[in-house]
Order: structure tokens, then sequence, then C-alpha cells
């Protein structure tokens, strides 16, 4: 009996592709018919050829014989071709609902589970159980049908033959339904060691330039073979489990055999059975082997996927913290921002203590503290990334719980100083393969940010290929396309997340003032180091230790020498907040 979650995976992913299931379905059992007629076919030819029949009808059943055994090997290719695509039509949906779940889930999430694990786990795993989908259901019925049929047509020779055969088919049924858990525990430890191992060598590869300059090579290589020797350990163990498990159901088959053999040759010395009929025998008791074999090898099959049908459940049951609200709307212009009493923690350090700010639609808000004082939390926080410990964030007067996540993506636009490039062209990573969008849209875009000399100074323009093989652009020249992707969404909110904090003077420049025409309009909440970059605020707030050290409207503070932010443009902020 299958996990109900695996019934209820099955049926999820098999039901839109009904017809092909009954397909399979359908040439299995004429596989299985034919396969049962043959023998009986060749019986034949042996008892007329042993009464001494007409050659003409020897040679008609001989041509038979021929045609039905054509006829099952067409059969048998075509139910392969129909199992592996009706496999991977089902795994690939499968891919793309846990694609789509691991998007959903928050950023705590993915902060507990490094890129490569989850890669593994998407792939991998899907891949482990892609014979489940296709086979297991449809080969486990038809095996014991056919297994079935056989008994019931040996019986039907002799009762004791069937009894004896039965006998032995009984027992290897019972020890692979219940000797075969060994072998599933080896194979989710494999399973586990594979993700491991994926997530260890993407982690390597993300942090190379860093692993390079620190001369951290010995200690990556020394940690891969702690990985390659787990990894090599399971594989063994489950190897070996299921290489022991067929063993002992082919001793179990060939035993079988040898004990029909011997009791056909006994009844047909007594004269109770034909020539033909040991034949027979002997071919049923052959074909014992495969139906056995095929539960055995899909007994294995499933218990080695039973770790990433493990896993795959696992992954489906968690759950995001962060959930969609109900659908309270945003106006379509310029948004305010308010915090009111929030707290927040990654952990159980607060990053974030009642930290409480209104800013008005169309004002831009300086953001300013040191490393670790709150700022970039601020951002994730507006984004909904995570939701605050206590207290309410509302964004155009609308507590950001009660909206839609997509919605309010669609109405902040966050830019920051490490900004991800997709290979491909420029056209596409400004609109995201959004081919909706027309290049009249994407190059008025770049016009209205003032960035139209930059665009046409690009070997192909939109065309300009980016990434492995293409162009590659500097942090400033990503960070202008970044820009470009806000401003043709048109959000109410900007983000700037030190987006200007090392940049060359000329692309800083250029970046400068596509930032105040991105903001023209908008409310913006400015992430800032430098001096400059909050001069066009019109409010400044300051954390320290995640609490609201100083707020208020930038000129006054300007005019009040004692204020924090006066204290900071006289000691020069780039060194205080440091």
């Amino acid at each position: 009996m299958l996990p109900k979650l695996d019934r209820t995976l099955l049926t999820t992913y098999l039901r839109p592709e009904w017809p092909r299931a009954i397909l399979l379905a359908l040439l299995l059992f004429v596989g299985i018919g034919l396969q049962l007629a043959n023998p009986q076919i060749a019986r034949t030819f042996i008892d007329r050829a042993q009464a001494g029949a007409p050659f003409e009808r020897l040679v008609s059943i001989a041509l038979l014989f021929i045609g039905v055994a054509l006829l099952t090997l067409a059969a048998s290719v075509t139910e392969t071709y129909v199992a592996e695509d009706l496999g991977w039509r089902t795994t690939n949906a499968l891919r793309a609902d846990l694609t789509r779940h691991v998007l959903d889930l928050d950023a705590s999430f993915h902060a507990e589970h490094v890129t490569g694990e989850l890669i593994e786990r998407i792939d991998g795993d899907v891949a482990a159980i892609a014979d489940f989908f296709a086979r297991f259901v449809v080969q486990v019925l038809g095996s014991g049908v056919f297994l079935l049929g056989v008994l019931v047509l040996l019986a039907r020779e002799n009762w004791r033959i069937g009894a004896l055969l039965t006998t032995f088919t009984l027992v290897a049924l019972a020890f692979m339904t219940q000797g075969g858990g060994f072998v599933g525990v080896r194979a989710r430890a494999l399973r586990q060691a594979s993700a491991d191992l994926i997530g260890y060598l993407d982690e390597s590869l993300a942090g190379l330039p860093d692993l390079k300059t620190s001369g951290a090579d010995a200690y990556v290589m020394r940690r891969l073979l702690q990985y390659l020797a787990a990894r090599f350990h399971r594989v063994q163990a489950a190897v070996m489990a299921g290489s022991l498990f067929n063993a002992v159901v082919g001793l179990l088959l060939v035993l079988g055999t040898g004990a029909g053999l011997g009791l056909s040759t006994t009844l047909h010395r007594t004269g109770a059975i034909t020539l033909g009929t040991i034949y027979l025998v002997f071919r049923y008791t052959s074909m014992l082997r495969q139906p056995l074999e095929r539960l055995t090898r899909e007994m294995n099959s499933f218990q080695q996927a039973s770790g990433g049908i493990a896993r795959v459940r696992e992954l489906l049951a968690t759950r995001a913290r962060v959930v969609d609200g109900p659908g309270a709307p945003f106006p379509s212009d310029a948004l305010s921002v308010e915090l009111d009493s929030v707290s927040f923690a990654y952990e159980a350090e607060p990053v974030l203590r009642s930290v409480s700010f209104r800013v008005e639609p169309g004002e831009v808000l300086g953001l300013l503290g040191r490393t670790g004082s709150g700022k970039t939390t601020i951002s994730r926080l507006l984004f909904r990334l995570h939701d605050p410990t206590e207290g309410v964030i509302y964004v155009g007067g609308t507590d950001l719980r009660d909206a839609r996540l997509d919605a309010l993506r669609a109405r902040v636009g966050l830019v920051t100083q490490d900004v991800q490039l997709f290979q491909g062209t420029l056209r596409d990573n400004v609109a995201l393969w959004d081919r909706t969008v027309p290049d009249a849209r994407l190059a008025e875009a770049f016009a209205e940010l003032g960035l139209d000399e930059w665009l046409y100074g690009l070997p192909d323009g939109l065309d300009t290929q980016l990434g492995p093989g293409g162009r590659g652009l500097s942090a400033g020249e990503a960070q202008l396309v970044a820009l470009a992707r806000v401003f043709l969404k048109d959000p109410g909110l900007v983000i700037l997340d030190e987006a200007s904090s090392r940049l060359d003077p000329a692309t800083e420049r250029l970046l400068e003032r596509a930032v105040t025409r991105l903001l023209h309009g908008r409310t913006g909440v400015v992430i800032a180091h430098r001096l400059h970059t909050v001069e066009r605020a019109d409010r400044i707030l300051i954390l320290e230790d995640g609490r609201v050290a100083e707020f208020g409207p930038r000129a006054d503070l300007l005019r009040d020498p004692q204020s924090r932010f006066a204290r900071l443009l006289r000691a020069g902020m780039t060194e205080e907040l440091a």
C-alpha cells in the first residue's frame, strides 16, 4: 500500500495525462496476453509434430508463433515509449510546481538552504522518482495480472505443478514486500548525501573569488573529499543492498524453476502430461521470472525513489511564514510609508526595536545608520520578504498583511549595489522576458532616465548579449539596467539600497541623473553611507542599534547644529558611519 501523499502525488500528476496512462495500461495488458499465448502455440506445435501432423499445418503454426512474437515486440517497444513520455510529462509538471513552491517560500527558508541543495531537491529527487510516476502502478498491476495468469494456466495443466510454483511465487513475493526496507533506508541516505555534495559545490563556486584571494584552496579540497567520501559510502551501501535484494529473489526463482522441471519430468514418465506440456511448463516457469523480476525491479526502484518522495513530500509540506493577504488595494500614484512600533528579529537577537516613522507620498527618505543597524532589514520588510515580529507596516495606507504579495511587489521597486544579470539580451534583462513589452517602450524608458546615449553606445543596443559569451557590464552599468527595470514597471515606491556605494565618478554621475528622474513623482527610500546620496532626501532617519536615533525633515536637521545629522555632516558621513 502506497503512503497517502504518494497516492496523492500519483493522482494529481497522472490525472491530466489519463489518455496516455490508459494507453500504457492497454499496451501492457495486450503484451501480457500475447506473451501468455505464445507458449500455448509452441506446445501445440510440439504435440502436433510428435503426432505426425502435415508439414503445411506445422508451417502455419510456426508462422502464427512468429507473428505473435513480432506483435509482442512491437507492443513492448510502444509501451516503453509511452511510459517514458508519460514519466517525463508528469515529473516535469512536478518540477514546475516544486520550483513555484520554492519561489513562494519566504526569505527565512532560503537563508536556511543553499541553492545547490534546492537544485538537487527540485531536479535530482524528481529524476529519482520519474520511473515511479511512469511505470510503478501500471507495472505492478500488470505484473500481478501476468503472475496470476501464468499460475492459473499452470494449475490448469496440472494442479500439482500449479501448487508447487505458486508456493515459490508467494515466498518470493513475501520477501519482496517485507525485505525491501533496508534498501529504502540506504537509498534515502544516498539522496541526502548527494544533496549535501551539490549544495557544497554550489556554495564553493559562488564564493570562488573570496576563497581564491584568501588562499583557502586546501580547505575547500579537504571538505570536498569529505563530502565525496560520504557520498561514496552511501552509494556503496545502496548498490550492495539492491544487489543482495535481487540475488535473493533470483535464487528463489532458480529453485522454483528446478523444482518445476523435476516434477514435470516425473509426471511425463507416468504419462500424466505430454512432451509439449513439459515445454509449456518450462516456458511458463521461465516466464514467472519476468513478472517477479519486474516486481523486484519496481520495488527496488520504489525503495530508491522513496528517498526522493520523502524529500519532495517534506519540501511541499514546508509552508511560507509570509502568506498572501485578502487583497487590499494600493493607490495608483505615489505611496506613503509608515512603520508603527515595528520590531523584528531574524533569530533571537532583535534587529529592529519599536521603529516608528512616516513618509508622505512623493517624499524621499534618507535612511542612515551603521552597518547592522537595520537599514536593509527595513527594505526587506517593505517588500514583505519577512513580517515584523511586532507592529504594523503601512504602504499607501494599506497594512501589508492585507495585500496580495504580487500586487505589493508590482508597486514597489528595488535597486541594490549587487544587481543580478541573466544570460540573454539587454531587452530580456530589462523586460525580464516579457514579450508583450515593445522595443519602443524600452527605448522610451532609457530615454526618460537619460540613458539613451549609453544605450546607443552598446554594440547592438537592446539586442546586446549579456552574461557568458556576451558583453560584460560594470557594476555601475548593471545598476543602470536595474533602474530601467524598476522604471518600466512604474512603481509608487522606490527603494535604493546603497545603489551608488562603489561606482566610478563618470558612471555615478550618469546614475545620479537617472535616479533623480526615477524618483520624480514617486516616494523614495534611499539607504546610504555617502553624503551626496541623501542630498535629495526630504526626510532623514538615522538608526542606531535597531532604534530610531533621529527622524525629521532634512532642512530642519541641517539648521539644528546639535542634531545627529548635522554632526555627521561636520564629521564626514563616511567615516562616522563606517
